[in-house]
């Protein structure tokens, strides 16, 4: 098992997967990685202590690896603790088709069942915590309870990009995936160096450590990961007047109905909190909205520590209140 410092990809060729995204959690902890079948493609998942199952969804531009600090937590709490590549980034299959929500929400789904479990508490951050939203409406029997992170419900997100012009402007990246090829190219170029500008620029105070920034690096340099990265995001603005897409948004009317943690960074620059707050006015089940000051886009690695004991704590509440 390669440390995340591995110089996988110095010699000038590509990473591969094994190589990049295969790696140790901090401290030395092991975990188990393996490949799981659902839906079509293959995923691989890090899986670590044994208990309930707790599934872990990474957003942009990361994979499984941005959970270790809470793959260790939850482990220690009692927890089965498993964090999956989405479809096309970090050990998972790029397959050539398949980056709109509702199916990606269906991997997400399948691979509880490849699992073995009857359901899954999921905890998603960014294009992780909208497919979360996206799995407790359309699956909500596998889904036991929902944790989001820097991420508004689907129709929140669709109404701030469409009439928020601060929104808009924060999520400048995503009009700019629209661009074909040229997105991919800049996400690989000078190996992967606009992933640590974006990591850094959308962090608060507490930014990043070199080492852990060039995993994700190395990791965008996996071959056609740039590509399946900005799929989904192109599905999601492109089909917002297409049938698909409107489909798409009345079917997430729908209300979620399982106890729903909402996490946020105050600092965040990418995803504004009046545009993820008012989420809850789609739950029908117990919420909490939990606003984290100080933090940016990715509150879960800024101060890990502060995001794992609100996570294990809600998680442990038998009774979560509104």
């Amino acid at each position: 098992m390669t440390s995340p410092s591995s110089d996988s990809g110095a010699s000038g060729t590509p990473p591969t997967a094994a190589t990049a995204v295969r790696i140790a959690l901090p401290g030395g902890r092991e975990v188990t990685h393996r490949d799981v079948a659902a839906n079509g493609a293959r995923f691989h998942v890090a899986e670590l202590g044994d208990g309930p199952l707790v599934l872990l969804l990474h957003g942009f531009p990361q994979f499984w690896w941005t959970w270790r600090h809470q793959m260790t937590a939850l482990a220690d709490a009692g927890y089965r603790a498993v964090a999956m590549d989405l479809r096309g980034v970090g050990g998972s299959d790029r397959t050539p088709r398949g980056y709109d929500p509702a199916n990606l929400a269906l991997d997400i789904t399948g691979v509880v069942r490849s699992l073995g479990e009857p359901d899954a508490a999921l905890v998603g951050h960014d294009l992780g915590g909208y497919l979360a939203w996206t799995a407790a409406v359309m699956r909500p029997k596998l889904v036991r309870r929902l944790v989001v992170s820097s991420m508004p419900h689907p129709r929140r997100w669709r109404s701030a990009m469409l009439s928020d012009f601060g929104q808009t402007r924060a999520s400048s990246h995503i009009w700019g995936f629209q661009r074909p090829f040229v997105p991919e190219r800049q996400l690989v170029a000078d190996d992967g160096a606009l992933v640590g500008e974006l990591i850094r620029d959308w962090s608060g105070p507490r930014l990043p450590d070199e080492e852990d920034v060039a995993v994700y690096r190395r990791a965008m340099c996996i071959p056609s990961t740039a590509h399946c990265s900005v799929e989904p995001y192109r599905w999601m603005m492109r089909s917002m007047a297409r049938p698909d897409g409107l489909q798409f948004n009345r079917r997430m009317k729908r209300p979620v109905r399982v106890p729903t943690l909402h996490l946020h960074g105050s600092l965040d620059p990418v995803m504004r909190t009046r545009s993820a707050a008012g989420s809850g006015q789609y739950v029908e089940a117990p919420y909490r909205w939990r606003l984290f000051d100080g933090l940016g886009h990715f509150p879960h690695e800024e101060d890990p520590a502060a995001f794992s004991t609100e996570l294990v704590n809600w998680l442990k509440d038998p009774e979560p209140d509104r």
